[in-house]
């Protein structure tokens, strides 16, 4: 099995992918968001990655993956509005941390940056698996990376794992009554409807494993 070190160079690969990407589908994430919350999602994703992109290029030649994800959460925490800010942020921040002192990541520092960054997201959001929230994609990827890892899969099997996780987690949300956030004024008349903040989260970590 071929060991693919991922270090700053993947980090910076999967934050532009992840601009990319989340431009490519501003508009569905707008409709998302329209659907059952405030509209605006997709404009402020776009926003806070594009911002994440003037940025990397001032990047010191020596910087960490960690230095990385710090970049990125401050950035979306100032530049995106609603809860999508304040709850990506954290993500990525928390995600820092749990790889300080990491130059390559391997499979058990990739684990450590999804579940730390979901964690981030569940004390910031007060979310839990069943809320149709992001949490209901992060979790189950954060599950499906934990087991890939344990059964000796390499790290762009971890990632794909884990998005392909997201992605069911998110589909999973149209079918959930909402329980937290403005979707939850809806009630029974969320049901149907796809949650955007599980459905960007899904995007972001497909763009991590195509990076890999």
């Amino acid at each position: 099995m071929t060991r693919v070190a991922l270090g700053t160079d993947w980090i910076v690969g999967w934050v532009r992918r992840s601009a990319a990407v989340i431009g490519e589908h501003r508009a569905e994430l707008v409709r998302l968001d329209r659907e059952i919350g405030d509209g605006d999602h997709g404009e402020n994703m776009d926003r806070g990655f594009t911002a994440v992109l003037g940025k990397l290029d001032g990047l010191a030649a020596d910087a960490s993956p960690a230095d990385v994800l710090k970049l990125v959460a401050t950035t979306l925490i100032s530049t995106v509005g609603g809860a999508a800010g304040p709850l990506y942020g954290t993500a990525y921040l928390k995600a820092s941390a749990a790889v300080k002192d990491a130059g390559e990541l391997d499979g058990a520092a990739l684990v450590a940056l999804l579940t730390a960054a979901r964690d981030g997201i569940v004390t910031r959001g007060k979310a839990e698996p069943g809320d149709k929230t992001m949490i209901d994609a992060w979790t189950p990827a954060v599950d499906a990376a934990t087991a890939a890892q344990a059964e000796g899969a390499d790290e762009a099997a971890i990632l794909a794992a884990a998005a392909d996780a997201a992605e069911e987690g998110a589909a999973a949300t149209e079918a959930l009554v909402a329980r937290k956030g403005r979707a939850s004024y809806l009630g029974e008349r969320a049901v149907g409807h796809r949650d955007p903040g599980a459905q960007s989260t899904a995007l972001l970590l497909r763009a991590a494993a195509e990076s890999a």
